[in-house]
């Protein structure tokens, strides 16, 4: 049984001014890079979607053994990316993980945990990460059946759409601090991300 990595990278930074946040350096590299290099480390096949205007977020991915996945209406909203993503799984996948590019504080052990927990744990529609105190969040596992289900997705809806109506099946597994909800998403995020993590080094 496989677990892949759907790593949603197909945005356009909108919040940025101009920045790209999935360039953003995490690690000594850009975080798209670390994110897809995390999902391969803990043994996953990484799909990643991306929009034909994308050229420097290629770049970062270059030598990596992913597959990109083409989102020629990315602009449509992220629907549009998890629509390709879900389309693109392979029939050997069992369950697909949803982890949008913005969220550094994602690790390998996070990712692995996740995977274990889907395909050793009683069978679920689908499996999410909460923060250590509960709060519901990302990444999100997505059990084969219910891949159908995301092209009933539009605009900028993303994955958590489809858990409505039978959250009460849903496996929930904790993880460390916040990093399930922390995604970054303009520059001010970055700058107090950057600033929390100096002051615990």
């Amino acid at each position: 049984m496989t677990v892949a990595l759907l790593l949603l990278a197909g945005g356009q930074s909108s919040r940025m001014r101009g920045a790209d946040k999935l360039l953003q350096e995490v690690d000594g590299q850009p975080v798209l890079r670390c994110l897809a290099q995390r999902g391969l480390s803990a043994g996953l096949p990484v799909f990643v979607t991306l929009a034909p205007d994308q050229p420097a977020r290629r770049a970062a991915l270059a030598d990596l053994d992913v597959t990109v996945v083409e989102v020629p209406n990315a602009e449509e909203g992220m629907s549009q990316s998890l629509r390709a993503g879900a389309h693109a799984m392979p029939p050997e996948v069992d369950g697909m993980m949803v982890l949008p590019g913005d969220m550094p504080d994602i690790q390998t052990a996070d990712m692995a945990a996740l995977a274990q927990a889907f395909l050793t744990g009683p069978p679920c529609p689908a499996l999410r990460a909460t923060t250590q105190d509960g709060q519901p969040g990302h990444p999100i596992v997505f059990a084969r059946d219910q891949l159908a289900l995301f092209d009933s997705l539009d605009g900028d809806r993303g994955a958590f759409m489809l858990l409505k109506g039978f959250e009460e099946q849903v496996r929930l597994v904790p993880l460390p601090g916040d990093r399930a909800r922390l995604d970054l998403d303009t520059p001010e995020d970055w700058a107090a991300w950057r600033a929390r993590n100096a002051d615990t080094e």
